[in-house]
């Protein structure tokens, strides 16, 4: 009864998405190709068929909630990439609408693959869901493998230092940690930046209330206006970058790759600064 119900909502969800993308980029999406085992997931427990229904509210906030304009998807290389962006906005809707962006927007699209934070796995039916989706925890070695088998993978380099920072620091970039240059020099993957503009206004943290974080053991406990990390409808826009080369060793002293770092930081904050002053307003 439960697993009839089950497939009935799947079902459903399912053909939301294809009505929301269209007949021609439904098609396209059921051609991503995934290496999968007898129980339908692949090794890290992606699976096409969840993930095309799961995708479905998020098509919708993507096309009637944040009402996002893309530019430059069609930059996106073939084959190992690492997407790197700025992160904001206390719930991380920002990755969400890159990886739709790039399903439904990119040519041909891509499902990619989200580092998360090591705490995630933690969150019970978030996990599943997150590992369904593609999603996967942020470590070298997963990376590696990922990128081993020609994957897209985003990466957000400034980490919950991003996604939590408060209102006065809106669309200045966080110090952005090494690992995703070490592993682009170590795999020969290019690199695309990416600039999110809108998610910083989503949710504005007025305060952080670290004490409180500390107990329940959450990265931060941000006070926003409307008292929850519950996201407005701003208006997002995504500039997708040209992809970046760069060479050297990966085991290079952190002062070397440190300089490579802040030339795609610096490719980040300068598509920021234009997307800001293109934009109308933060809600249209």
């Amino acid at each position: 009864m439960l697993e009839r119900f089950s497939d009935k909502v799947k079902k459903g969800l399912r053909g939301w998405t294809e009505r929301m993308a269209g007949e021609a980029q439904s098609g396209e999406l059921q051609g991503l190709a995934r290496t999968e085992n007898e129980y339908g997931v692949d090794p890290f427990g992606f699976n096409l068929d969840y993930s095309l229904a799961a995708i479905a509210p998020f098509l919708w906030l993507y096309r009637h909630y944040f009402r996002v304009e893309a530019y430059g998807a069609d930059r996106i290389p073939s084959g190992r990439v690492l997407l790197v962006s700025n992160h904001s906005g206390q719930l991380p809707m920002d990755g969400a609408m890159i990886g739709i962006a790039l399903m439904v927007e990119g040519s041909p699209p891509r499902a990619i693959r989200s580092m998360v934070e090591k705490w995630v796995p933690s969150l019970p039916y978030v996990s599943t869901f997150m590992a369904r989706v593609g999603q996967i925890v942020g470590t070298p070695e997963n990376c590696r493998r990922l990128l081993d088998a020609e994957e897209a993978i985003l990466v957000f380099p400034e980490g919950t230092r991003g996604l939590n920072k408060l209102w006065p620091q809106r669309y200045q970039l966080q110090e952005f940690g090494l690992g995703f240059m070490r592993l682009a020099l170590e795999t020969n993957t290019p690199i695309v930046p990416i600039a999110v503009v809108g998610a910083e206004e989503q949710a504005p943290a007025l305060m952080n209330l670290k004490p409180l974080a500390k107990l329940l053991g959450m990265p931060s406990f941000p006070i926003t206006p409307t008292g929850a990390a519950f996201p407005l409808p701003t208006k997002y826009r995504i500039y997708f970058g040209d992809a970046l080369h760069f060479t050297g060793r990966a085991d290079d002293e952190d002062s070397e790759l440190d300089k490579k770092v802040r030339t795609v930081k610096a490719s980040i904050q300068a598509m920021l600064q234009q997307g800001l002053k293109e934009r109308r307003g933060v809600f249209w």
